[in-house]
């Protein structure tokens, strides 16, 4: 990436591009433009470093391209049907930007927003800190909610992303992050053989819209069960209605985990460069999704075409459409309260 791509001005504000190295050679690229992760470029088993993420090589094709490679999102992830929910009495309609439902935050997501950035270098480590303050009524979610995002790179080669935020009204919220991972590195095939791994034996199915049906539903004896490792590509094909309603994985899994203890949410291996990704988290759930809706339509990096199922998504969580299943776990936030969440990607070989 050339820093100079990535500098320039939208609706006012500085876009830049920032870079978080360690010793080891690993280094991850930013732009506070939607807080979004431009690059990964981490080793294989024979020490080839390769860039692991889809992108662009232009902040151009950022701001016109897909709004969602690498991006930060929010105020709410995922899927609220048909863009409505009820708080303390009062009924609030979302924009519909996916078919009948509100997605990743409506036009304006924070994937979209030019967010307030300092890059922090200390003897612990390098830190780049994300502010940005969505006001009451942005997007029609009712409150002033200021949010603190903060990427850091350590010496055990995770990307660590810790997530703060508060409001001054009653509203909801579900931050998350949206990388396209393919770890034979960007626009080098697809992730079919990719081996996953998911700490799960619950996961939340869902009507042909992608919209939760309120159900907790068992992996067992089904091509969601990721218990053990399994080639992504493996059962995708199957004949399933949660497959065929998703077009492939698209679905949200009940994590292992107690509220505010990090565990481990997925692991994945690429056989052939021997690169391993572990994700951990404090949230209650995970987003599986298989690139499935890649059409090649997208030049990337060096022009590479960005064909079906070139890249997964393992997004961190709350549940899709929570704030209407008073029997998911709550995404409300009050005044009173703070917001705050960790998620881990950590990349080593095996």
């Amino acid at each position: 990436m050339k820093k100079s791509d990535f500098n320039t001005n939208l609706n006012g504000k500085k876009i830049q591009l920032f870079t978080l190295t360690n010793s080891n050679g690993m280094k991850v690229e930013i732009t506070n433009f939607g807080g979004k992760v431009v690059s990964i470029i981490v080793p294989d088993k024979n020490g080839v470093f390769k860039d692991v993420v889809l992108g662009y090589d232009h902040i151009d094709d950022y701001i016109s391209g897909n709004p969602y490679f690498g991006a930060l999102i929010g105020r709410y992830g995922n899927r609220i049907a048909k863009g409505k929910f009820t708080l303390e009495g009062r009924e609030y309609q979302l924009v519909k930007n996916n078919g009948n439902n509100h997605l990743h935050g409506g036009i304006m997501g924070f994937n979209d927003v030019v967010w307030d950035a300092t890059f922090i270098e200390n003897s612990v480590g390098q830190f780049l800190e994300l502010k940005y303050l969505s006001k009451d009524a942005e997007e029609n979610y009712p409150g002033n909610l200021k949010v603190k995002v903060i990427y850091s790179l350590t010496e055990e080669n995770e990307l660590k992303i810790s997530y703060q935020a508060t409001t001054d009204k009653t509203t909801i919220i579900n931050l998350t992050h949206h990388s396209f991972f393919n770890l034979a590195g960007e626009g080098n095939g697809d992730v079919l053989d990719h081996e996953l791994f998911i700490n799960s034996d619950i996961f939340t199915p869902t009507n042909s819209e992608s919209i939760p049906t309120g159900e907790f539903k068992s992996v067992e004896g089904t091509p969601m069960d990721f218990r053990s490792f399994t080639a992504i590509g493996n059962r995708i094909e199957k004949e399933n209605e949660q497959l065929k309603f998703g077009n492939g994985y698209d679905h949200n899994y009940v994590l292992k985990s107690k509220q505010k203890n990090i565990v481990l949410a997925a692991s994945v291996h690429e056989p052939v460069s021997g690169r391993y990704m572990e994700v951990f988290t404090d949230q209650p759930g995970m987003q599986f999704y298989s690139g499935n809706f890649l059409d090649g339509s997208d030049d990337g990096k060096g022009g590479k075409k960005y064909n079906k199922r070139t890249a997964f998504c393992l997004e961190t969580q709350h549940f899709p459409d929570s704030p209407n299943h008073p029997n998911f776990p709550s995404t409300i936030l009050k005044s009173d309260k703070k917001y705050a969440y960790t998620c881990v990607y950590k990349f080593s070989t095996k």
